[in-house]
């Protein structure tokens, strides 16, 4: 078994090192302060076609893999980009993946090769209030009328709705009551953001300050027939295609997230002196760095894993959530101890890492939690029964 990186993929790494540089720690603090989305970054990257690594070449993209893009995103988390930077990203990058498997060739070629050029920018609405991870429980309808629907509903943490012009929607077509399973009357949509019937309120946040997340109020919401993805009613089970690849992607994030906040911590380690010594040299101090290094190589074997398992077409899902678990743990415990390591100047923002604590945060949370990749691979791999 090979635990290198291929020629291309060092490449990959390479190139998105360069292009990462003009964005350093103090841009990225700087959107940390003022909040503005960086669409320069984002801009740089679809303009040197970054943004479709793992689409398909007839609609604009690279036709890679998932291994390729963990790739990038892992190198730019790890130049100091950290969760605001590859979240700006996510949504082209994987949130529309629905498309290219389950839509239409019209439709694969009128969405997606101006969201790749960035002439288009989405955002994806499926999350809800009162249901949480339940996502069966939706409650946000669209009603059919001829050759459109109209849709009504409230969603919540809807990421980059501030700047977007296009958004990605799962809504109840037929209602629960109706339906066999309540997976069943979900359907997909990707259509024109109105903001004349969309009344978009952004949420102070903890952390990725410069990527938003908004509640979005839909009130008659006017969606063509043909901005449906797949059939009505099979809307879920689309999501839950593109679920190991999102899970993947978030693990190689945060395993560039926890290097940069080791990086850190070795590097004030070495410089800082006290009682006439640095304080690397204490073990109390090393030792709890050196784990950290341990733990984040243990977390990327488990992500290209997982990555590769993907991209062989094999059965990833027990791999992808593992990863995801525990490069969310490992990455925690790294940007808490690069804190720890530099005392009272851990609390300063000017050495970045308490921005690193902070932004790691949301992918111990979601967008699932730890326990729920618990009782997976609980029920899934060690056949144990449903706790829930």
């Amino acid at each position: 078994m090979d635990f290198s990186f291929s020629e291309e993929q060092l490449q990959i790494r390479d190139s998105i090192e360069k292009l990462c540089r003009p964005f350093d720690d103090q841009y990225w603090l700087e959107r940390d302060t003022d909040g503005r989305f960086p669409e320069d970054f984002c801009s740089a990257l679809a303009k040197d076609g970054w943004l479709g690594i793992a689409m398909p070449e007839n609609v604009g993209g690279s036709g890679l893999g998932i291994s390729e893009a963990a790739v990038m995103v892992q190198t730019i988390s790890e130049s100091g980009a950290a969760n605001g930077g590859v979240s700006s990203i996510s949504i082209p990058l994987f949130g529309v993946n629905p498309i290219n498997i389950y839509g239409t060739e019209e439709q694969k070629q009128r969405m997606l090769p101006p969201v790749l050029r960035r002439d288009d920018i989405p955002c994806f609405a499926v999350t809800e209030p009162n249901t949480g991870l339940d996502t069966t429980r939706l409650t946000t309808r669209a009603e059919r009328h001829g050759d459109h629907y109209i849709v009504h509903g409230h969603k919540v943490w809807t990421s980059t709705a501030q700047v977007a012009n296009k958004i990605m929607l799962i809504a109840r077509t037929k209602p629960e009551e109706e339906t066999k399973r309540p997976i069943d009357g979900l359907s997909l949509f990707y259509t024109d953001l109105d903001r004349n019937t969309c009344d978009i309120r952004r949420i102070d946040k903890m952390g990725r300050k410069c990527v938003d997340s908004n509640e979005v109020f839909i009130d008659g919401l006017k969606v063509p027939v043909e901005d449906r993805i797949g059939e009505e009613g099979k809307g879920f089970r689309y999501l839950l295609h593109g679920l190991n690849p999102e899970r993947i992607l978030i693990a190689a994030g945060l395993v560039g997230l926890g290097r940069a906040a080791l990086r850190k911590a070795t590097e004030y380690a070495k410089d800082r002196v006290v009682f006439d010594r640095p304080i690397g040299q204490n073990q109390s101090v090393q030792h709890p760095l050196a784990e950290s290094w341990i733990e984040l190589e243990a977390a990327n074997l488990m992500v290209f894993r997982a990555a590769a398992a993907y991209d062989n077409g094999e059965d990833c899902g027990a791999h992808a959530n593992a990863a995801k678990y525990f490069a969310a743990e490992a990455t925690f415990k790294a940007c808490q101890r690069a804190v720890m390591t530099h005392g009272g100047m851990g609390y300063a923002k000017e050495f970045h890492v308490e921005r690193y604590l902070r932004e790691c945060l949301i992918h111990r949370l979601a967008p699932i939690s730890p326990q729920l990749i618990l009782c997976f691979i609980a029920e899934r791999v060690l056949g144990l029964a449903k706790s829930y």
